[in-house]
């Protein structure tokens, strides 16, 4: 029997897994033109298992070779004689099971530098066509060894592209960094400033490769492939393309995420594929230890500019254009935290990170300012969550919590302090997140899930009684849309010199009832 998995390659006979024939059709495109080409994306994300879906699809005019760098050693790269000669050996093994003349004469002790690889690949491609993919390349992407046999693979292409040599068909190279832009790699372990000798490695030989556009996240339809094979085999009477669009919505079709959220259903939640369940999920996968979690911290703590960034969108509110050379919003992007919105805006890439990121900053934020308020017994009352006394609560304590810091500290930061306030409370029984990113500095809506209640709250800071009424609004409105009868507005007033008048009410409106809450600072 099949079953989800999240640890290393996916194989169809032994795992379900997303039809992803669409992607593997565009990807053939490129190896039919002879693209030499980097499939660059984040950890997890079913690089590997492209390759081998890839090998599986070629034609058989095709001979395939499939390496990878994972657990090479450094002796590997200690000069070119080496590095020559584990390759030949490394590609030859590999051939054995298909060819083994051919892969014979792969094997040449006589190859010790890259001008003789280049004439030895010369000879052995003149009558095939050779697709070259190796994997976990950016292990290596910082060696001075391997960047030479990227220059070797440059020169043979372009020489073969005049007609004046034969070299591989195709090259893939698939890793988190681009191969074109190894400066990320460096910037990305730390703040390190590169010398004057790193620099000359800057200008990447990697110059040929054509640009790989594909969208490799699932979408729901994709994500319904992989239930479909699921319902088949186990008939528990789900509805396919309901949980599909649930899962792409907490996921946004990041491959690890879908299949950790499939296997944690079927693993923990004794196979009952609800609505209800793909949220359980999630708040079970923030929770839990994962490589991709703690990458993702570590990537902030070991990158202030990266950290501040994004500290600066979720919590400041800041609203930045896409723009790929920008270097921060690149190395994001190959990391997987970040994408672009329908305008072209900076977001977090899906829903799980977003809430993730939250909780580390309001996590750090707790710790560095020793937060307390009340108790999360205080407002719960036979497992239900009291949101109004909690909204009391804080705008009874804001002042005296918070009287010590400097009003600037507040009005960049009020929402935080809200998060940072909210989060004990909710702890290990509840769950929020963002509904939406930041339209502008006026305006958060929060989501709070605790047991069968669910919370809409609306962070807003305070723009004038015109304004204010426009929030009742845009609350109502998506109170409506989510059939709730009962919502929340927090506003901060910061306005200065002027008189302010701190409330908390109930406001019949529309219908509907808001508990509209102003605090000031």
């Amino acid at each position: 029997m099949r079953k989800f998995n999240v640890t290393g390659l996916c194989v169809p006979e032994k795992h379900y897994m997303a039809d992803i024939s669409g992607k593997l059709a565009k990807i053939m495109e490129m190896v039919d033109n002879g693209d030499y080409f980097t499939i660059n994306r984040a950890r997890q994300y079913g690089k590997t298992t492209t390759l081998l879906m890839l090998a599986r699809t070629l034609p058989k005019e095709y001979t395939c070779i499939s390496l990878s760098f994972e657990g090479v050693g450094d002796s590997v790269f200690a000069d070119s004689a080496s590095f020559c000669q584990f390759l030949l050996l490394h590609i030859s093994k590999r051939l054995e099971k298909i060819d083994k003349d051919f892969a014979v004469l792969w094997k040449d002790e006589t190859v010790t530098d890259f001008h003789l690889l280049g004439y030895h690949i010369d000879n052995l491609c003149k009558d095939r066509k050779i697709v070259l993919m190796i994997d976990e390349v950016d292990k290596t992407s910082n060696n001075q060894v391997f960047l030479h046999f990227l220059g070797m693979l440059r020169n043979s292409y372009l020489s073969s592209q005049a007609g004046d040599a034969s070299t591989f068909h195709s090259v893939i190279l698939a890793g988190v960094y681009d191969i074109r832009n190894i400066k990320l790699k460096m910037m990305g372990e730390g703040s390190h400033v590169p010398s004057a000798t790193e620099n000359k490695i800057y200008n990447s030989p990697w110059n040929i490769a054509a640009n790989f556009k594909i969208d490799m996240s699932f979408d729901a339809a994709e994500i319904a492939t992989m239930l479909a094979e699921y319902e088949a085999d186990h008939s528990t009477g789900m509805d396919i393309q309901l949980i599909a669009a649930e899962i792409c919505n907490y996921t946004s079709g990041y491959p690890f995420m879908v299949s950790r959220i499939c296997q944690y259903v079927n693993d923990e939640l004794n196979k009952n594929w609800a609505h209800h369940s793909v949220q359980q999920a999630a708040e079970a996968i923030l929770r839990e230890k994962s490589t991709l979690f703690d990458d993702m911290v570590k990537s902030l703590e070991n990158n202030k500019s990266l950290y501040d960034f994004l500290y600066s969108l979720l919590f400041i509110g800041m609203e930045y254009e896409f723009n790929i050379y920008d270097p921060i919003i690149e190395l994001g992007s190959m990391y997987g935290f970040l994408k672009a919105n329908d305008r072209n805006k900076v977001r977090v890439s899906n829903r799980l990170f977003e809430i993730h990121m939250y909780n580390y900053f309001v996590s750090k934020n707790i710790t560095a300012r020793r937060i307390t308020g009340v108790l999360q017994d205080d407002v719960t009352d036979g497992g239900r969550f009291d949101m109004e006394l909690c909204l009391r609560k804080f705008a009874q304590h804001y002042a005296e919590i918070f009287s010590e810091r400097d009003a600037g500290f507040i009005e960049r930061e009020g929402r935080l302090l809200f998060l940072s306030y909210l989060k004990p409370l909710i702890n290990g029984q509840g769950f929020y997140h963002m509904e939406s990113q930041f339209t502008d500095l006026r305006r958060m809506d929060i989501v709070v899930d605790f047991g069968s209640d669910q919370f809409i709250i609306e962070l807003k800071l305070w723009k004038g009684e015109a304004e204010h009424e426009k929030a009742y609004e845009q609350l109502t409105g998506y109170m409506r849309g989510k059939g709730i009868q009962e919502g929340y507005l927090l506003t901060f007033d910061f306005r200065k010199g002027v008189r302010k008048k701190p409330y908390a009410k109930w406001v019949d409106y529309d219908g509907l009832r808001i508990f509209d809450v102003v605090v000031a600072s």
